[in-house]
């Protein structure tokens, strides 16, 4: 049976309130609210500044006063008392004023920002949003091939904003990513820290610590000459390091014998092994189709020849005569040809944007999918982004674009999914994958390290609709949703 998928991607910002402990980054639609939090803490923090101010006031200004006493009072100790008013001054002064002005200094005039503080904690990202945000920062390098000093230096295409890393930063991530036992980006940001602090940028991170990182670092990806340099690098800042100490010993000793190899190479006229030139290689990834799919995402790949782009047309769609289309036909644009894929521009009204948004974000949560070998649906590293599925009884506008959608597509909308609303986080992504259901996954297989191409071995799954009503899935139909795009892409899958 046909089944009609509704997708919506959420690209911009509302202010709503939810309670949510984890995972900001896998939505930029939930992240903006860390935005208006922030700016409601610093105005607590500056509430507290300017109380603490006034107190300081209050206490330099009965400082310079008792001050001013006491010089006079000192020059003359005698003299001073004799009169009786300065001894009963100086009885008062020492017995009241003192513990006035010590309770002044005890006064707590951080309670309040700290009870704010307290408060918005609970809404705070985690260690988990840090490592995740970290992570799709470099999976944005990789994807658009940025080196490390690009980023660092902030200045990214397609942003109007300008926003730097500092030393503490690029420490950081390479820290995420070896714990990760990522090496390749733990190199690239180790090196990117050790740049700047080269240049002289002031940093809490000290060079030895970087240096401790990298040296041993590069040497699990195999350039000992450069983990002997940089190990030597670092017992120059500090000699004491044993750490250090005891992997320069280590890294020695394996330099020696590769020394030795050589010299046998070449006494047997073999060729020997080329040193590292510190440039290192990224990892393969278990999808041989990752570089087509990058490409894509830069605005390369594949091209269209003039031939194949003349039979791409614009025109007025009434979808197939539909009276909800008739007097309000819709923009249609052909995207590709095969498969064929349209566009259809201003499909939603900007008013139906934001009630779809305002309906979506208290319902957001991580997407999931499905697990080829259990069945049951889970997270992946491979999905980054949160969904909310919209009910027609939710509000009226999510009937009438489910009928829209209907119109245009001349699909019936009885057998549709409920319309799915995904906002991307930061670096979000959903990596190459079918929308149609595939089949369970056969353990006779042998996995070839293809995860595409081992999905097209399963065996059926006839019940994954099941619950539904429905057969498999066989159009999906996505509205971008943003300040700039307001279009709709629908793609028969064969």
């Amino acid at each position: 049976m046909k089944s009609l998928l509704g997708i919506l991607l959420l690209l911009t910002n509302i202010l709503c309130q939810w309670r949510v402990h984890a995972e900001f980054f896998t939505s930029i639609g939930q992240m903006t609210d860390l935005i208006y939090k922030e700016r409601d803490l610093v105005q607590s923090l500056k509430e507290y500044i300017r109380e603490e101010e006034e107190r300081l006031s209050k206490i330099k200004s009965w400082a310079s006063r008792v001050e001013e006493l006491t010089s006079r009072s000192s020059s003359d100790p005698e003299g001073y008392l004799a009169h009786p008013v300065n001894a009963y001054k100086l009885v008062k002064r020492l017995n009241t004023d003192w513990l006035t002005l010590e309770n002044l200094v005890l006064q707590d005039s951080t309670q309040g920002f700290i009870a704010n503080l307290t408060l918005q904690r609970e809404f705070f990202p985690s260690e988990e949003d840090e490592t995740g945000a970290a992570k799709a920062l470099m999976r944005l390098q990789d994807t658009y091939r940025l080196d490390p000093d690009v980023i660092a230096r902030g200045i990214l295409p397609g942003s109007k904003y300008v926003s730097s890393l500092s030393v503490d930063d690029c420490f950081g991530m390479g820290k995420i990513a070896y714990n990760d036992g990522d090496y390749y980006h733990t190199v690239l940001w180790m090196q990117e820290a050790l740049k700047l602090l080269d240049e002289g940028e002031e940093s809490t991170t000290l060079k030895v610590d970087v240096l401790d990182y990298l040296s041993y670092t590069v040497f699990q990806l195999g350039d000992l000459h450069r983990a002997v340099e940089l190990t030597r690098r670092l017992l120059a800042l500090d000699s004491s390091h044993d750490r250090a100490g005891a992997n320069l010993r280590y890294f020695e000793r394996l330099l020696e014998k590769q020394r030795t190899e050589v010299q046998v190479n070449k006494t047997a006229e073999k060729e020997p092994p080329t040193p590292n030139s510190g440039v290192y290689a990224r990892p393969l990834d278990y999808l041989p189709e990752r570089d087509t799919y990058e490409a894509l995402c830069r605005g390369e790949g594949v091209k269209m020849t003039p031939r194949r782009k003349k039979r791409l047309f614009c025109r007025y769609h009434d979808g197939f005569r539909n009276p909800l289309l008739i007097l309000r036909p819709i923009k249609e644009e052909d995207e590709w040809d095969s498969p064929r894929i349209v566009r259809y521009l201003d499909v939603l009204s900007n008013d139906e944007i934001e009630k779809i948004k305002e309906l979506a974000k208290p319902k957001l949560a991580r997407a999931t999918v499905r697990d080829p070998k259990t069945g049951v649906l889970t997270t992946a590293n491979y999905r980054v982004s949160k969904s909310a599925w919209l009910e027609e009884y939710d509000d009226p506008v999510v009937a009438l674009v489910n009928h829209r959608m209907q119109a245009i597509t001349g699909l019936t909308a009885d057998t549709a999914e409920l319309l799915q609303v995904a906002n991307y986080g930061m670096g979000g992504q959903y990596e190459p994958h079918f929308d149609f259901s595939r089949r369970p996954f056969d353990s006779n297989l042998k996995s070839d390290g293809n995860r595409l191409a081992t999905y097209l071995n399963y065996k059926e799954e006839p019940d994954v609709f099941k619950r539904l009503g429905t057969g498999n899935r066989v159009a999906t139909f996505l509205n971008y949703v943003g300040k700039l795009a307001k279009s709709a892409v629908y793609q028969i899958l064969i």
